[in-house]
């Protein structure tokens, strides 16, 4: 049986979000570099994580460390028209690489936002789920506090992945998954 997840794999091939010197890799089930330090995740993580964030259609979704534009344009898949993707990116280089992907795949539904100096997109909240693709030192509470109530957030912090689930009353459960790595979760500093 085909999966929503299967089908936006099938919609949106990794390939395509990739630079030209490692597309010949993109069906390797390994994380693939994108330049400035950052990586296009593992494949097969990248599908988990969707398990976990169990993204519907209509909602508001905010992608941290957007990269080359891959589980932006997979997210916009999985919200469909009615719904949007909010996607952050620290590097200037990148957040053009992956708007560019997104643009060229046919991505209606998915802003770019350049990260700042804290977490997320506050001016944009709430999110009814919240991806993030790089490893935080500890969970930023301000990612929580953009959770709309119901909502699920999926972060990977120092080697497990955090999901969190805010409750409709506003409380917070969580559930750790230990065995990944990802690059580090940088935000600018101010100068």
């Amino acid at each position: 049986m085909t999966t929503k997840i299967d089908q936006a794999f099938q919609e949106v091939p990794r390939q395509y979000f990739l630079p030209a010197s490692v597309r010949g890799f993109a069906s390797d089930d390994r994380p693939l570099p994108i330049g400035y330090g950052q990586t296009n995740s593992q494949p097969s993580t990248v599908r988990q994580m969707l398990r976990w964030l169990d993204v519907q259609p209509n909602q508001r979704v905010l992608d941290i460390g957007s990269g080359s534009g891959w589980t932006t344009a997979l997210l916009a898949h999985l919200v469909g028209s009615d719904g949007w993707v909010y996607a952050v990116e620290r590097i200037p280089e990148l957040l053009r690489f992956g708007r560019g992907h997104c643009r060229a795949a046919g991505i209606m539904n998915a802003t770019f936002y350049k990260a700042g100096q804290k977490f997320g997109l506050s001016k944009q909240a709430p999110f009814d789920r919240i991806l993030v693709s790089a490893s935080a030192d500890m969970l930023p509470p301000e990612l929580i506090a953009q959770l709309a109530p119901g909502g699920v957030l999926v972060i990977p912090v120092r080697y497990d992945i955090v999901v969190v689930k805010k409750g409709d009353d506003g409380k917070v459960a969580q559930q750790r998954h230990s065995g990944f790595a990802f690059v580090s979760l940088v935000q600018d500093v101010p100068s």
